[in-house]
């Protein structure tokens, strides 16, 4: 089919979606019921879920999906995925990422300030699974049959170390069957993500002897060698285009102020819109920490170190990488959300982030990241906030944009 007629079908199955009234009874569904997923919201947050600790909340996950009429299972991953069968086999795959940033002990109660809700990972993904809730409430209130099946997926592994861990075994499970994915990913709507930003994470360890700091003076100090090893590094000219960036998040090492330390480690954190230049500022991480080894070594000879008992081991370990890709210009999932857009007098830019989404346009497959609706900030904070006002527009863009591609039976 040539791409008029591709675009003039699309547009037409647009307007009969807009003019069905099913899709009316879901929109006014969603209006009508955006304070109770509020407080569905706020229930999700205050169960803790931890970096790969997502379990609790999985099973409650399950539980309420599976109360609004979905066959729910738990795959291996510990992915919840509940099941709105299509007429076809065909698979839209609709996600909310179930892991928070913050460790286990943290204090997610949720407070109420004026109109705000504030609590660690209240929009950060508090509502993107409330808004699967709603969602999947909805389509069934309004009786709805789709040509694809709709599959209502809670996902673990998002956030940081956990390297997209549930969406990558989403996608391979399903990749034969899997044509469109949307991710639900915080609140905002007047943006939406057709981009994957690549990224890599990356574990500097050296070790080295110990000792005191005093009668052991001159041995080689792994914390020096790693602070000699960053002052190279934060000096690296990155590209403002393709953008280009890099954070030192996490150093540890040493166990008093009076001990040379036995190890040092750090965490950093590659990030770029182009593989090539991600590769080129891994590299130097990589040559900029065995420098700063090296001169270390030299200083610790210099002070008379001698014998070989006493080198500095480096070793640099992976511990994540997210793969870039990009939706393409005249894909069906971006003209259902233009579409979506459009009917609700929303105006959004598209971005490019590192999302569950990574996965998928990495491999071809179409997918988006966008909010849920309402407002927020203080992501990654202890201070974070969500403001329902309006949510009512983000579960509505949401439920245009899944049906259009799912496509509606009579």
């Amino acid at each position: 089919m040539s791409s008029f007629l591709q675009n003039l079908t699309r547009k037409a199955a647009a307007a009969d979606a807009q003019t069905d009234p099913r899709i009316a009874r879901i929109l006014e569904f969603l209006r009508v019921g955006a304070s109770a997923a509020t407080e569905e919201q706020i229930r999700i947050t205050e169960i803790p879920a931890p970096p790969f600790q997502e379990s609790v909340r999985a099973a409650y996950m399950k539980k309420i999906l599976a109360a609004t009429g979905l066959r729910v299972e738990m795959d291996d991953t510990g992915n919840v995925i509940g099941e709105w069968p299509g007429t076809t086999s065909d698979i839209v795959m609709l996600t909310a990422h179930m892991d928070t940033v913050f460790p286990a002990g943290t204090d997610v109660h949720v407070k109420r300030e004026g109109g705000r809700l504030l609590a660690p990972g209240i929009s950060d993904n508090g509502t993107g699974l409330a808004a699967l809730v709603a969602l999947s409430k909805a389509f069934h209130e309004a009786k709805i049959k789709t040509h694809c099946t709709i599959l209502f997926v809670a996902d673990v592994g998002e956030e940081g170390e956990g390297n997209l861990r549930g969406m990558r075994a989403l996608a391979e499970s399903y990749k034969k069957r899997l044509k469109y994915v949307l991710a639900l990913d915080g609140s905002a709507t007047e943006y939406v993500t057709t981009a994957a930003l690549a990224s890599r994470r990356v574990e500097i360890t050296i070790t080295g002897p110990g000792g005191h700091s005093w009668s052991d003076f001159g041995a080689p100090n792994p914390i020096h060698a790693l602070g000699r090893g960053i002052a190279r590094f934060v000096t690296a000219r990155v590209p403002e285009s393709p953008r280009t960036s890099f954070n030192i998040g996490e150093i540890e090492g040493g166990t008093s102020v009076n001990s040379i330390p036995a190890n040092a480690h750090m965490k950093v954190d590659l990030r770029s819109e182009s593989e090539s230049e991600l590769s080129a500022i891994e590299v130097l991480l990589r040559d900029a920490v065995k420098a700063g080894v090296d001169e270390e070594m030299s200083a610790a000879r210099e002070r008379g170190m001698t014998g070989g008992s006493n080198l500095l081991n480096l070793k640099i370990n992976v511990l994540g990488v997210r793969p870039a890709g990009e939706l393409p210009e005249n894909s069906p999932l971006l003209a259902a959300l233009l579409a979506a857009d459009n009917q609700l007098g929303n105006r959004s830019r598209r971005e490019r982030s590192s999302t569950d989404a990574n996965i998928p346009l990495s491999m071809g497959i179409q997918a988006i990241s966008l909010g849920a609706g309402g407002r927020s900030g203080g992501a990654h904070t202890l201070d974070e906030w969500f403001d329902p006002a309006g949510r009512e527009l983000g579960l509505q863009r949401v439920a245009l944009t899944v049906l259009a591609v799912a496509g509606l039976e009579p």
